[in-house]
């Protein structure tokens, strides 16, 4: 039985041939080699609306109440985030913005930071570019420190995704390493804040 926390893997894309798809999977792959209990999540089987307060007001969508009871279940998470106009995606942050919106009136769900507060989280991306994505994470650094998450001090961002892949979805070495190294951290430092 592993002693290793849940992690949970997503990214903050939907497109058929993300790379970020394609690192998450990675990602998940070397933390269930490591012995981990993981959750691999796609954010396209959860159906929500861009955030909009009056349309909360009728009633917080199903799919944001699942995505809440998830992140919750999980001390240790990892984000692979695509970088659109030097920042994350509309997508990651709509997700973000219902899953820690409260809901009024339920026991459960009334604080908006409980699925997020105490959380570990590692942080990677990829870009075909030259930096790989890296200006996304650090735009979604400061927004998932307000959200009171532990931040892996290792982050790692994948230069040339488009080559970096082979025919079988894997990473070649050393990019292997920087995705492993991320995911070993969130579990060490989940493993070790769990109260």
């Amino acid at each position: 039985m592993s002693t290793l926390p849940p992690l949970l893997v997503f990214a903050g894309s939907t497109r058929a041939q993300s790379h970020n798809r394609r690192l998450a999977q990675v990602a998940a792959d070397l933390a269930r080699a490591a012995g981990a209990p993981v959750t691999h999540l796609e954010l396209a089987d959860f159906d929500l609306p861009m955030y909009n307060a009056d349309l909360e007001a009728r009633g917080t969508p199903a799919a944001a109440v699942r995505l809440k009871e998830i992140f919750y279940a999980h001390p240790a998470w990892v984000i692979c985030s695509p970088e659109y106009n030097g920042s994350y995606t509309g997508l990651l942050k709509n997700t973000i913005d219902w899953v820690s919106s409260p809901v009024k009136g339920d026991p459960a769900w009334g604080d908006g930071l409980k699925p997020f507060a105490g959380k570990v989280v590692g942080l990677l991306s990829a870009s075909p570019g030259g930096l790989g994505g890296v200006r996304s994470l650090s735009h979604l650094s400061p927004l998932l420190l307000n959200l009171q998450c532990w931040l892996t001090p290792r982050q790692f961002a994948l230069a040339r995704a488009g080559e970096a892949f082979d025919a079988s979805g894997q990473l070649a070495e050393p990019a292997r390493q920087g995705v492993k190294g991320v995911v070993d951290q969130a579990l060490w430092a989940a493993q070790r804040l769990a109260p």
